[in-house]
């Protein structure tokens, strides 16, 4: 049996008696409110044979690895985890700044993620999309940190760490309903990951450039998680002084965005994204059903994961936007993130590797500097 570890963030409310020893979490906000966040970690084993096969299997255009199958495995691993929460001691009706003898869980967590860093790991923190429960976030992190970590075109040298943010997404697989109720959680759950992106900068801060380990950190968000992101800009804006958004990552990528293909355009909701990075990459498809169905029943303008950006010369030189339409495969292909060259698409921009370097599986598309097209 293979032993897997998950760092995670949530701001959904902790099922069980025991909030630092929960049984799970559920599709709704913690009791103290939207932006409180619950920090801890999530042990779990699951089938060696599972994972191999899972890892090994060809999907034919799509490239090696089936990342969606192992992320179905690891969500019923999910099911018996162990999950155990940063305890915390502090007086949710004030600031950080006021606390008291605080104890935060935040800091515990962040300093154990540093611990781990330090041994040639960079961090991508995760955030999911639409219609996903607790175990179905666990098992896609999950997924995620393996199939990067297993691409066959990575530097074996640097590991990737995958933390988990979660927010109440509703799981319940009603079309019409559960959108319009999680569109309106991952709203609210901007600015709790806001709050915890501010406390991140504030410890990196505190260490200053000598206490730093060297390693990265990036942001992946899919699908709805997208909007989520959208939401982050706000919080993030009205608690940083000057003009600039701080630069938190190296890589921000937006898998299957559902968001507004003008999204990322100046004076636009995103339109400051490439702020927080050194490189913004949108991957979309225009075969994802998902994104359909965005655009045709729930009323949404053309969406950023179905066609790209509606007009890519608008966009900062810091954003790239692949289309993945090419290699991407499924009833729905949506998840394509979790394939084989998508997936090492997005390790190698971990690892370093510019948008037009040969070993990538793409083609500039069209006469934009910005575009590319996967092979």
């Amino acid at each position: 049996m293979a032993k897997l570890t998950l760092y995670y963030a949530t701001n959904r409310k902790h099922e069980g008696k025991d909030r630092w020893s929960p049984t799970g979490y559920g599709k709704n906000f913690s009791d103290d409110g939207m932006e409180n966040l619950r920090f801890g970690m999530v042990m779990l084993d699951a089938d060696d044979n599972e994972i191999k096969a899972a890892l090994g299997k060809n999907m034919g255009a799509c490239g090696k690895g089936d990342g969606e199958s192992l992320a179905k495995h690891l969500t019923k691993c999910a099911e018996t985890a162990t999950i155990q929460a940063y305890p915390e001691k502090i007086d949710p009706k004030l600031a950080d700044g006021r606390q008291k003898n605080a104890k935060f869980g935040s800091l515990a967590m962040f300093t154990d993620l540093k611990s781990a860093m330090e041994k040639n790991s960079d961090a991508l923190i995760y955030i999911h999309g639409f219609n996903v429960s607790w175990h179905e976030a666990v098992g896609a992190a999950l997924a995620l940190e393996l199939m990067l970590n297993n691409s066959a075109l990575r530097d074996p040298k640097q590991h990737v760490l995958v933390i988990l943010f979660t927010w109440p997404s509703d799981g319940l697989a009603l079309p019409y309903v559960s959108y319009k109720s999680d569109r309106s959680e991952a709203a609210g759950s901007g600015y709790a990951v806001g709050r915890g992106l501010l406390k991140a900068r504030d410890f990196l801060a505190a260490l200053g450039k000598k206490g730093l380990c060297g390693q990265d950190i990036h942001l992946l968000c899919h699908s709805m998680g997208n909007y989520l992101l959208q939401n982050v800009l706000k919080r993030i804006d009205q608690f940083t002084p000057g003009n600039a958004l701080p630069r938190l990552f190296g890589h921000i990528f937006l898998c299957a965005p559902d968001v507004d293909d003008s999204v990322l355009e100046p004076g636009y909701p995103m339109g400051r994204v490439h702020e927080l990075a050194r490189s913004v990459s949108v991957y979309h498809n225009r075969g994802d059903v998902a994104m359909v169905v965005s655009d045709y029943t729930k009323g949404n303008p053309e969406r950023l994961g179905g066609g790209g950006a509606a007009r890519p010369s608008l966009l900062h030189n810091k954003v790239n936007q692949v289309d993945c339409t090419p290699i991407a495969s499924g009833l729905v292909e949506h998840n394509y993130y979790l394939g084989g060259h998508t997936n090492a698409d997005i390790r190698q921009s971990i690892d370093g590797l510019s948008h037009d370097d040969k070993r990538r599986r793409r083609t500039q598309d069209g006469n934009f500097a910005n575009v590319w097209r996967m092979t």
